[in-house]
């Protein structure tokens, strides 16, 4: 069985001081969520600086694609995907390196946009992957249903489950890796157990170590 890695993931950049926090408060992540954009309000977007900060402190930085204002139909996945395709490829991520589609608060996506988002991203060279709300809305009912009309979606996709009743923690005391999956196949390689410590904010993730194959 694999061994289960912890992160975090924050809409803030992290500069010296961020990391100092989280490192004394929380521990040390193995990888770190950030926004490949800017949105006014919502989320801070990446730069070069903050990509080579973590890396120099060992931590592996999981892209996360959170222009999504519609998640519903193929073709509007089709323009997200190719959106966070360029998004990467401007920050330097190399191939291989899982892009998450921000569906956390979007819970009326059907499977045509599972399907378009997966099926842009993987011939770009990117893993697809989706970042959800498995307690609320149709994920998972739509995950199963594009995985039915395209099979390579169960295997070459992961899936990032978001489900917070156990609150954030430190990295000792996290819980026991058992995110919520799908009737269906699916590689649900990361759970978001805690959401919102303030200085951030910031939430905290456990994660099958698989998924540090496919981060920067």
């Amino acid at each position: 069985m694999a061994r289960k890695v912890w992160g975090v993931n924050s809409t803030s950049p992290v500069n010296q001081e961020f990391f100092i926090w989280v490192r004394k408060n929380l521990g040390l992540p193995k990888y770190w969520g950030r926004y490949l954009t800017e949105i006014p309000n919502v989320s801070s977007g990446l730069t070069k600086m903050e990509i080579n900060f973590l890396r120099n402190k060992g931590i592996k930085i999981l892209p996360i694609y959170n222009v999504v204002s519609e998640e519903i139909g193929y073709e509007h996945a089709q323009v997200a995907g190719r959106n966070a395709v360029y998004h990467a490829r401007r920050l330097g991520f190399p191939k291989e390196t899982v892009l998450f589609a921000n569906l956390e608060n979007l819970h009326n996506v059907d499977a045509l946009w599972i399907r378009g988002w997966a099926e842009t991203l993987i011939p770009s060279g990117y893993r697809a992957g989706f970042y959800h709300d498995s307690e609320r809305g149709s994920f998972a009912q739509a995950f199963c249903q594009a995985v039915k009309d395209n099979n390579d979606i169960a295997t070459q996709t992961i899936l990032w489950s978001v489900e917070t009743e156990t609150g954030t923690s430190t990295e000792r005391k996290a819980p026991r890796f058992n995110p919520a999956t799908p009737s269906c196949r699916a590689n649900v390689w990361l759970w978001q157990y805690g959401r919102d410590m303030n200085k951030g904010p910031i939430d905290t993730n456990l994660a099958d170590e698989r998924i540090l194959n496919f981060l920067y």
